[in-house]
């Protein structure tokens, strides 16, 4: 199967990827939408953040780590007129775990930048990126 994206009215979209799964995109009220799903350019963030999870969680479970936790805050600036793509974004990682070392985290963000995570790279095309962590030790 293809991907597919379907217009349902005003600026809302059915999105249906090949793996079988739906996602609805809308527009903000102040742009004629309803409000009804995220932004495409926040999909493309979080599509992102996304791959870089998955890699930085392989990477780390393979390595041995016991990572309880992850998330990833988003900070980003977009050009100030159209097109407006993303001219910088930081991914801050966080990580909760049981002795979870420095050096395995940094090792996996950064096989996951630079090698692994397509999707980051390709952002990295027009966007500086960047990659802060802090790891909450459990207790």
């Amino acid at each position: 199967m293809t991907d597919r994206l379907k217009w349902v009215d005003g600026f809302c979209f059915m999105g249906e990827t090949a793996s079988g799964h739906s996602l609805v995109m809308d527009g903000g009220i102040e742009h004629g939408g309803r409000n009804r799903g995220a932004r495409p350019m926040e999909l493309l963030l979080h599509g992102a953040a996304g791959c870089m999870a998955y890699d930085i969680i392989a990477i780390l479970k393979t390595a041995k780590e016991d990572v309880r936790d992850l998330w990833i805050d988003i900070e980003k600036t977009q050009a100030p007129s159209s097109p407006k793509v993303y001219t910088s974004i930081n991914f801050h990682i966080v990580i909760t775990g049981k002795s979870v070392s420095n050096e395995a985290v940094e090792r996996a963000i950064k096989l996951a930048s630079e090698k692994y995570c397509s999707a980051s790279i390709m952002l990295g095309k027009t966007a500086q990126m960047s990659y802060t962590y802090e790891i909450q030790e459990l207790i």
